[in-house]
């Protein structure tokens, strides 16, 4: 866009704090894009199952893209009415009394509260009926049982327990909120109440005054003076609080209204629907988080997406350079539907919905002497798929309807990838024109409370749909005959799964 274009247009930084970057997108109520700024940051692995960050090198990397990001959209004569955020979900860190980080930060990756986790599914089964989030180790809740177990005295000294955004908020405004959609995924809110659970935090050892002060998605705070200089704008400029990644995603692909649910498959997936009032799933297979007053986003979200090609293109496929999975998939598409018998559980990353245990791991099944490299990458690609039929399956069990599917991710841009979704959910799937996901979510929800749009029912309107992809219906029926057995593995496998997590479980020094 021109600047000419963009003169005098009013614009809304969407601000997406992911798990390897923050994103920046200065939007108009067109839903055309401004400027942009992304800024990334690793993901560390210390030691086995952990998956932390240095909270200090986010919040610099967030201020660095808004500083970025604005500047843009300034010199192309928009003018910034306010920021608006997202971040990724279930993240923690404690803080001292003077508001300094005291463990690193612990996203959703990290899986070192499995037995915590494990424990919590057998003695505290009716949480997740109260706080619409599965018992696993990517919870807060999880995670402070681990801390109150593991390190006591760090425990002890914990005045705050907060997440990455709540951080990040209090740099720019001098504020400490929490918004009701990521206080929905940390396990401790009373989806119905909007309060916290007081079970939860006894379980989890904490007071309610040690968390946050919760808040709407819409609530507006005001950018301070220090933060304004440093980043080159306003001071009193509205920061709207916003609301978790994956509850935004759905906006960002325009999936809002009833029985439209969006699908995403990046390094992870999920699948989510949309819905005007908190269900929870008898079956405990679902996620309920919060978006706005009225809506809430069903569903349930998957480890392994496109890291499952990423790890085939390195584990099979060395001697194919530096371009191994454009490759692989080639191969792949050389392969009949249903891999010639091969199934493949993608649990690398051990697995969330709709089973929620971090104690799965991969596994090819029905291996013969006449599967390939072929076979093996055509069978990952298929149980990703299929592990998202399950969640699809588990959604409309519980009462949901789901008669539309928008997708997107780096998946999407695959011819392979978006037949093989489509056969294996058994319906037709959308796939959306380009925009930035949570980022332009987290705009549009700006946008409604600042009063640039009337209602964020507008984004099924400001996305179009690029591409229709219908299921083949040879590969759907092939693929619709493996999925019940997909599904009987994970129960066949449970009890191998428990023996190895013990195996690998670090024992304690002698």
């Amino acid at each position: 866009m021109s600047a000419a274009d963009a003169h005098g247009a009013e614009v809304v930084l969407g601000v997406d704090i992911g798990t390897t970057s923050v994103k920046a997108v200065a939007f108009g109520a067109d839903g055309r894009e401004h400027g942009s700024a992304e800024v990334p940051y690793p993901l560390l692995e210390p030691q086995p199952e952990w998956a932390v960050q240095d909270p200090e090198r986010l919040v610099a990397a967030t201020f660095a893209a808004i500083a970025a990001a604005s500047e843009e959209s300034r010199t192309r004569g928009a003018r910034i009415a306010g920021l608006s955020f997202s971040s990724a979900m279930h993240s923690l860190v404690a803080l001292d009394g003077e508001e300094r980080p005291l463990t690193d930060l612990v996203t959703w990756a990290d899986t070192r509260a499995t037995d915590q986790a494990e424990r919590l599914r057998l003695d505290r089964p009716a949480l997740p009926m109260r706080t619409g989030t599965p018992l696993h180790p990517m919870a807060p809740l999880s995670k402070l049982v681990w801390f109150r177990e593991r390190e006591p005295e760090l425990f002890v000294r914990a005045e705050r327990w907060v997440g990455i955004k709540a951080i990040v908020l209090a740099r720019l405004t001098g504020s400490w909120v929490i918004d009701h959609s990521l206080a929905s995924g940390t396990g401790l809110l009373d989806l119905e109440r909007l309060d916290w659970d007081g079970e939860a935090l006894d379980v989890a050892g904490i007071r309610a005054d040690q968390l946050p002060p919760l808040v709407p998605t819409t609530e507006r705070l005001a950018l301070s003076v220090p933060a304004a200089a440093r980043l080159g704008l306003e001071a009193g400029l509205p920061v709207v609080v916003g609301a978790g990644d994956g509850p935004l995603a759905n906006l960002g692909v325009g999936a809002v209204r009833p029985g439209v649910a969006a699908c995403s498959i990046g390094t992870s997936g999920a699948l989510r629907l949309v819905v005007e009032n908190p269900v929870v799933d008898p079956g405990r297979r679902l996620f309920c988080y919060a978006l706005t007053p009225g809506r809430w986003v069903v569903g349930g979200a998957i480890n392994n997406g496109g890291v499952v090609l990423q790890w085939a293109g390195e584990a099979l496929a060395p001697d194919l350079g530096e371009h191994s999975e454009d490759a692989l998939l080639a191969l792949a598409a050389d392969v009949p539907a249903g891999s010639e018998g091969l199934i493949m559980l993608p649990y690398l990353l051990s697995e969330r919905a709709p089973n929620w245990s971090a104690l799965p791991r991969g596994a090819y099944v029905g291996l013969t002497r006449v599967h390939r490299r072929g076979h093996l990458v055509r069978a990952a690609l298929e149980g990703v798929c299929q592990q998202l039929a399950l969640v699809l399956a588990s959604m409309r069990d519980a009462g949901n309807e789901v008669r539309e599917i928008r997708a997107t991710g780096g998946f999407a841009q695959g011819p392979l990838w978006r037949q093989i979704l489509a056969d294996t959910l058994g319906m037709p799937i959308g796939f959306p024109e380009g925009h930035e996901g949570s980022s332009f979510g987290a705009a549009l929800l700006g946008m409604e409370a600042l009063g640039l749009i009337d209602t964020i029912d507008r984004a099924s309107e400001l996305v179009g749909v690029e591409q229709v992809v219908a299921p083949d219906p040879a590969g759907a029926e092939v693929l619709a005959t493996r999925l019940p057995l997909f599904a009987d593995l994970y129960d066949a496998l449970g009890p191998t799964f428990t023996a190895l997590h013990a195996l690998s479980a670090p024992r304690p020094p002698r």
